[in-house]
């Protein structure tokens, strides 16, 4: 999942064997000039951001093969620096340039002691390698009953995917995290910097904790926010979320049965409404398109993470309008919101964020998984079932192999910070706690990202460790500066 900036202001094969390669890639030394730096294009941009230029190979395994351009920028310390905090972006493919853009104000006291550098990073569909259409668009995903409907969706999947890959092959098997993390530390190398310190949020975790298993050793500091967990296999990471997402749905509901904005009893109602979908799926009006069950589990999700200030909640005020439409036998509601954001009437699979998320592993290893975690999700997640399954669904039938397979971190490594919402705190928490000594730090409300979407506590403790290695205590709790 990636952070993003508000809307006015900007315009989710096998494993093959490559340990040994992974040993020998990490040896290769990053041979990147100098940067740099000068003005940054675009108006938006601010005028203290500076911009550079990083090649670096396409397939690292072939250092003297084809290259890309990676885009980095700067927003240089104001202080004398102590080296350099690289923020990595979420997504997979959000831009980092954009982040020191519109969070710049999140910086501010940091950068009284470092310079903060970010990247634009090769899944973030700029290259213009392949289609942006591959970025923008995917296939609707359904929920499969049969074996038979699996592997049609697979064929599906695999054939949207090949539209994209035959234009470019190599590129296209090269946009795992590892590949970003070995960009990131030619970075590092250009930037003249032995070590350096990270704030990596969302599905940033992922490259940096790629970068920490294949370079411990030039790992300073690592603040982890909101971070999306490689590290747990299908069935534990599903079984955490599911959970996740029932509290979610629970809060939904505890906030409609005292704001009087839902009507009676939302959570029974919603079920209902979700199971007929799944029998007859329910029009969208005016469209050529209906939803199922799964499609209304997937699209209220948004809703229920980010639902907007208290007490009024706008966001799940919306929900319960949707839902209240869709029990009179129209979809629009979910579909008029879901088309808003993507331009499509039901979320589509993106290929591109698939091409990072499928190589990273984030896939079901077969028919038998996934079914062992959808009837998980339907014991522990009456509400949100199909949830737990829309990531994985979406490499189904993948044409390319796991380049990036979860690892366990290296000993040696520093202490690892940790920060997390009501919704993302777990995942967060478990990365951090496989490294001794780390410490985190629960924010007791809803959100994602919070060092970027500007919390003050989580950052103060943030910028304590960053800058001088302290964490904080067991148990720290920081609380919205509002009620949630």
């Amino acid at each position: 999942m990636e952070t993003r900036a508000p809307a006015r202001e900007r315009g989710s094969m096998k494993l093959i064997a490559i340990g040994a390669l992974l040993g020998a890639l990490a040896a290769v030394p990053s041979a990147s000039a100098e940067s740099v730096w000068g003005p940054c294009q675009g108006a938006e941009r601010p005028k203290d951001l500076q911009c550079s230029s990083v090649e670096v190979p396409v397939d690292w395994a072939k250092p003297d093969g084809g290259t890309i351009k990676i885009q980095i920028a700067r927003l240089p310390a104001t202080g004398d620096t102590m080296g350099t905090v690289f923020s990595i972006p979420g997504g997979p493919g959000g831009s980092g340039v954009d982040d020191l853009t519109y969070y710049r104000d999140s910086f501010t006291k940091l950068r009284e002691r470092f310079d903060v550098v970010s990247l634009e990073p090769r899944n973030a569909g700029t290259f213009g390698r392949l289609p942006q259409e591959c970025f923008t668009t995917g296939p609707w995903l359904t929920r499969p009953d049969t074996r038979g409907e699996y592997a049609r969706l697979g064929v599906k999947i695999r054939r949207n995917a090949q539209e994209c890959r035959k234009v470019d092959p190599e590129f296209f098997d090269h946009l795992d995290s590892a590949s970003v993390a070995r960009d990131i530390d030619a970075i590092r190398a250009s930037l003249g910097e032995q070590r350096l310190s990270f704030i990596a949020t969302s599905y940033g975790g992922v490259p940096a904790v790629a970068y920490a298993r294949l370079y411990p050793e030039r790992v300073r500091a690592m603040y982890l926010d909101g971070a999306v967990n490689q590290l747990r296999d299908a069935t534990t990471d599903a079984r955490t979320r599911y959970r996740t997402y029932e509290a979610q749905f629970d809060r939904f509901a505890r906030w409609c049965g005292t704001s009087g904005a839902c009507g009676a009893d939302v959570a029974a109602r919603w079920r209902k409404v979700v199971a007929a979908a799944d029998r007859k799926p329910i029009p969208i009006k005016g469209e050529d398109g209906a939803y199922s069950g799964f499609d209304l589990q997937v699209a209220a999700m948004p809703h229920l993470v980010s639902p907007g200030p208290a007490p009024d909640h706008p966001r799940w005020r919306q929900l319960a309008q949707a839902i209240a439409t869709a029990e009179r036998g129209d979809a629009s509601g979910f579909a008029d919101y879901v088309k808003a954001g993507t331009g499509s009437l039901k979320p589509p699979s993106y290929v591109g964020m698939n091409a990072t998320m499928c190589a990273d592993g984030l896939r079901f290893d077969g028919y038998r998984e996934y079914r062992a975690v959808r009837a998980m999700g339907e014991r522990v997640s009456p509400n949100l079932a199909g949830m737990g399954l829309w990531h994985r669904l979406g490499c189904t039938g993948w044409p390319a192999p796991v380049a990036n397979p979860a690892a366990p971190l290296p000993a040696g490594l520093p202490p690892f910070l940790g920060a997390g919402t009501w919704t993302d705190y777990d995942d967060t928490a478990d990365i951090v706690r496989r490294v001794p000594g780390s410490a985190t730090v629960r924010f007791d409300g809803h959100g994602h990202g919070l060092y970027l979407t500007g919390d003050t506590c989580t950052i103060a403790h943030a910028n304590a460790y960053l800058t001088d290695l302290r964490l904080p205590p067991a148990n720290t709790t920081c609380h919205p500066t509002r009620p949630n």
